[in-house]
């Protein structure tokens, strides 16, 4: 029995190309709504009309930003995001699903991008501190590069600017959520995506009733 229906949570889904965020948060959202609770599903980059047209132009933009802009452009979005969206679902008491966050950033511009420069993580670390809003809750979907790889080639379709990428970058970004999950466990739930969708489906919601029961892991 999930005990509390009233107050805002922050839930965001984490994890590199293929590792199927998207349909996973449709999921919980749909079977958390099921449940009696409100839900407000979102994804990042994007989430207003403002950041939509930031992730165009970061996913599928020919102009290169430096590294720099890049990172500040993510966050201008996000901030956007949280102002308009998110911070008045939570202050509704809803449980907010977001499709990529913080972490996304941190792997993907810090680790892949940025190779784990330490000026780079420095920055994005700086930037992270200011626009604020920590999840309460994490689902890292994991998954090894290779397999990430093929079901990416059959869902065939346009790639974005990271999709696109070498397979070296794909490893960074993997290496630099577990180093999340690995410094901050009591957030991050890592979870394995080759597991079966049900599975994975599964999976995350037990770990989602345990916090709505006990307010934690």
């Amino acid at each position: 029995m999930l005990l509390d229906k009233t107050g805002g949570m922050f839930v965001t889904l984490e994890g590199g190309e293929g590792a199927g965020k998207s349909s996973q948060a449709a999921y919980l959202a749909e079977q958390l709504e099921a449940d009696g609770f409100r839900v407000y599903k979102t994804r990042e980059p994007g989430g207003t009309p403002a950041a939509e047209a930031l992730r165009h132009l970061l996913l599928f933009g020919e102009a290169s930003f430096c590294w720099q802009a890049e990172v500040m452009a993510h966050m201008a979005a996000r901030m956007d995001h949280l102002e308009q969206k998110i911070k008045p679902a939570l202050a509704d008491g809803q449980i907010v699903i977001c499709d990529r966050y913080h972490d996304s950033t941190w792997a993907y511009q810090g680790f892949g991008m940025g190779a784990a420069r330490p000026e780079v993580l420095s920055f994005i670390t700086a930037l992270r501190q200011l626009v604020a809003c920590e999840p309460d809750l994490t689902f890292l979907l994991d998954i090894p590069v290779d397999v990430a790889h093929t079901r990416l080639v059959k869902r065939g379709g346009k790639t974005d600017r990271y999709e696109g990428q070498a397979s070296q970058f794909h490893q960074r970004v993997r290496d630099g959520f577990l180093q999340v999950a690995q410094q901050d466990p009591e957030r991050v739930v890592v979870v394995d995506a080759c597991a079966s969708i049900e599975g994975v489906k599964k999976e995350i919601y037990r770990h989602m009733q345990v916090w709505l029961e006990g307010g934690g892991m």
